[in-house]
């Protein structure tokens, strides 16, 4: 029996070119997926999507411990482990400048200045209006010499504290840290000037420095009354601290800052020319230094109080000594020697008769006839 075979003739399909087909849309889809996804990834490990609101609590507390970790380590001089914990921070995605301005500190203190400047750029670029980015970074410039740059930030910083306080950093040291600046510079009347304004101020505490300092100043500028002025001033602030101090390194410290000053004011002294004053300040800054027990120290000052004592024992004598006496010719008493009476006087001849010569006998003179007729007679 044979089979008809029945051939199909196949159903031709309409094709467009005016599309995408569907299976190359579900391919396109599956792509972006996964390249979104590759990129949400990578922003969370690399601390890139910094949005608080997406941050749970437990998060932000964890953030918030590393914080304060890191910021007791800095404090305690575990700058490596501060480090550690402030990146943790700064990775956790609640940034804040505060956590760069901190680790940026660090840094600054291991002497990575490329790092620090990176984290103090990226706190003023988070909050442009806090006046301790812009000191942090005039801090780090002046470390690096860059005195140029520095000048540019902290005069930024006193424009942005002049709107936004910052209790961290108040006026009184802005002012005090630009007249250290123009005092680097010898800018002498620009420092006179800063550290002036900073003392003018209440807010914070003062510091001996800025007295210290203004009388640098002011003896480049040969103001030397008013450099005195300010060591005395300045060794009063410290008279105050020293109340009460039970840290010995601090008390020592303190100590040789007074022994200086005391030592600076003895040569200003000697420059108005007051050498009982010198030589009283030369005297109690040797005090101190014995009670340091600084033999150096001691013997340079005993060195310097021997030779000032010299120039004044010498100057006493010679406004105790009485003037000489001036005497004309007339006045003058010639001694003559005493005369023996058993002993013949010696009698001097006068000058007349050591130069008068002998007489001799005379020739007739044939000019005077009455001469020779006497003679012959």
């Amino acid at each position: 029996m044979q089979k008809n075979i029945t051939k199909t003739k196949p159903v031709a399909t309409k094709t467009t070119n005016s599309g995408w087909t569907t299976p190359i849309y579900v391919y396109w889809f599956i792509i972006l997926f996964f390249i979104a996804a590759t990129f949400y990834i990578l922003g969370r490990s690399h601390g890139m999507l910094h949005n608080p609101a997406t941050l749970n609590e437990e998060v932000l507390m964890q953030a918030n411990d590393y914080f304060n970790s890191g910021k007791t380590k800095l404090e305690s001089g575990d700058i490596e482990g501060a480090i550690a914990d402030l990146t943790a921070v700064v990775e956790s995605g609640a940034v804040s400048n505060s956590a760069y301005l901190a680790r940026g500190e660090a840094y600054m203190l291991i002497g990575d200045y490329k790092k620090a400047m990176s984290d103090f750029n990226a706190a003023i670029e988070h909050d442009a209006t806090n006046v301790m980015g812009f000191y942090d970074k005039a801090l780090l410039e002046m470390r690096m010499e860059d005195f140029d740059s520095a000048m540019v930030d902290i005069n930024n910083a006193l424009v942005v504290a002049a709107t936004n306080e910052n209790s961290a950093v108040p006026l009184r040291d802005l002012y005090a840290k630009r007249g250290q600046l123009n005092l680097w510079l010898k800018n002498w009347d620009g420092a006179i000037a800063d550290y002036t304004n900073s003392l003018s101020h209440p807010d914070g505490k003062v510091d001996s420095a800025v007295y210290s300092e203004r009388a640098e100043a002011y003896t480049a500028r040969g103001n030397y009354v008013e450099a005195i002025n300010d060591y005395a001033s300045a060794m009063q602030v410290i008279k105050e601290q020293l109340n009460g101090v039970t840290d010995m390194e601090l008390g020592e410290k303190l100590s040789r800052d007074v022994m200086l000053y005391t030592e600076k004011s003895a040569a200003l002294y000697l420059k108005i020319n007051n050498k009982d004053a010198a030589l009283s300040n030369l005297q109690g800054a040797l005090q101190i230094a014995t009670a340091l027990n600084d033999t150096d120290t001691v013997e340079h000052l005993n060195k310097l109080i021997a030779d000032l004592q010299g120039t004044i024992n010498n100057d006493k004598t010679a406004e105790s000594s009485p003037q000489g006496q001036v005497f004309t010719i007339d006045e003058v008493t010639v001694a003559t020697p005493e005369v023996n009476a058993e002993s013949e006087p010696v009698e001097t001849p006068t000058p007349a008769e050591e130069t008068k010569p002998e007489a001799e006998p005379q020739p007739a003179d044939s000019q005077n006839p009455e001469a020779a007729t006497t003679e012959n007679v």
